[in-house]
């Protein structure tokens, strides 16, 4: 979770436009992590010293690691278990950004001292995802996206958030949310919950994108858009709202239910209760996900 709003913070903080971002997501499976950016992040070395020895290796037919334990920066030890230790998944991201000359070593540093401040992260847990972080994460996303969530409003996206990631893939950074009158539509499915909470959920992107949303979803290689690909959208849609209401029972004893996926491609959504907007980049493309609140609950 935390590379996906490690993306958001770059946005919003100016240091990305979406498209660089979009560039360096489609660059991250590609690459390796770098033996400075990990001292880096462990603050064995600082930015300047990782910078000094690439220039170093210009001259040198020699790896980092050589350098940096010959140089005085790091032990051979310190060598090794850099390299045996699991790191955040963010830290890629931000290394494609260095090496695509849109952010310097020394911006990184300054980002993840921040981005670390800024969410009240001592550590990254990389084995159980520490729950008050990601409840920080969450927390601020929110903020500075301005949207009012309301907690079945957050319940309800932080599981999106987590099947996004368990049933499509990581490699997503939700974008600013705002609040909508209309949208249009392209590859589009609805459906509705019903019931004390009752709301009506949007999922909609092009072609190629739901091509390959759907592809990652069922594990098999679709080239173009029919009737199994909607199917996939569907079902997926259909798998969230489940979990969602089995949730609101389990939690709040509330009683929902979902209504079947329908369809309504390629036409111009109206509101006319409170609907948001959720941006999510993926590798592959953009996914639209619209939330219309129909009737609220007194948990809320």
């Amino acid at each position: 979770m935390y590379t996906q709003f490690f993306g958001n913070y770059l946005l919003s903080q100016g240091y990305v436009t979406q498209e660089q971002l979009f560039e360096a997501m489609q660059k991250q499976s590609s690459q390796r992590m770098k033996l400075g950016t990990l001292a880096m992040h462990a603050g064995l070395m600082t930015a300047e010293e990782v910078d000094q020895i690439v220039i170093l290796q210009t001259h040198y037919d020699k790896k980092f690691g050589e350098l940096a334990i010959e140089h005085g920066y790091l032990t051979n030890e310190q060598v090794v278990d850099l390299l045996k230790t699991q790191n955040p998944d963010f830290l890629l991201l931000g290394q494609v950004l260095v090496d695509d000359g849109v952010i310097t070593n020394s911006d990184l540093e300054n980002i993840i001292t921040d981005y670390r401040s800024k969410n009240e992260m001592i550590e990254f847990d990389m084995t159980v995802e520490n729950q008050e972080d990601i409840a920080r994460l969450f927390e601020n996303f929110f903020i500075m996206s301005e949207t009012p969530v309301s907690k079945l409003g957050r319940m309800f996206l932080e599981l999106l958030f987590n099947n996004f990631i368990r049933f499509v893939g990581e490699d997503f950074t939700p974008l600013s949310s705002e609040k909508v009158q209309e949208f249009p539509t392209e590859c589009c499915v609805l459906q509705k919950i019903i019931g004390d909470y009752s709301v009506s959920a949007y999922l909609n992107m092009d072609e190629a994108t739901a091509i390959e949303f759907a592809s990652r979803y069922v594990g098999d290689q679709f080239t173009e858009y029919d009737e199994y690909v909607q199917a996939s959208l569907d079902d997926f849609l259909n798998l969230h709202n489940g979990l969602f209401i089995v949730n609101c029972s389990n939690d709040y004893s509330l009683e929902l239910s979902i209504s079947a996926p329908e369809h309504c491609e390629n036409s111009i959504l109206t509101f006319e209760n409170d609907a948001y907007y959720f941006p999510i980049l993926y590798s592959f493309g953009i996914v639209h996900f619209i939330l219309e609140i129909k009737k609220k609950c007194d948990i809320d």
